[in-house]
């Protein structure tokens, strides 16, 4: 695979998209799961979004239940949790595998292209990633760094 713009995603309702949609933006990629200790960061993740959308910025989250069964076993549940909690207007894709053998593509590619503190392989919701307007893997975040504490790397990128 040479670019992140080769993938494709499923979205919440099984349509496939082609993240070269977002070719000339800035991304955040994050694994999510509404029933995490991290989960009150959709509320940042939302504002960061309705802070620099405007100025080509996408956030993209992608539940996983692969952490101590952390999310909903269906989607609109998913998906109705995170807007009534949480006023998400962002998209939540469809739930994935973040690690091992049925980890997704899209997040294989993220883990390649950045190592964690401990190996390239995620070990829990809210890991995050900054992806550039050319594609390019510039950050990653470990869970515990809050949306607010990114959004300087975000303007860097937009500026």
């Amino acid at each position: 695979m040479k670019s992140i713009y080769d993938i494709e995603v499923e979205k919440g309702d099984g349509e496939l998209q082609p993240l070269e949609e977002f070719k000339g933006k800035v991304m955040l990629i994050v694994n999510t799961a509404s029933k995490c200790g991290f989960t009150p960061q959709f509320k940042g993740l939302q504002e960061l979004y309705e802070t620099y959308n405007e100025q080509g910025f996408e956030v993209l989250g992608f539940p996983s239940d692969q952490f101590m069964n952390q999310e909903f076993a269906n989607q609109e549940e998913i998906e109705s949790f995170c807007q009534t909690q949480y006023g998400v207007t962002f998209p939540i894709y469809k739930k994935i595998d973040v690690k091992g053998d049925q980890q997704t593509g899209l997040f294989q590619y993220l883990t390649e292209a950045k190592k964690g503190f401990l190996g390239g392989e995620i070990k829990w919701n809210f890991t995050k990633f900054l992806v550039d307007q050319q594609g390019k893997v510039v950050r990653r975040y470990a869970p515990q760094v809050t949306p607010s504490k990114i959004s300087k790397d975000v303007e860097k990128l937009l500026s």
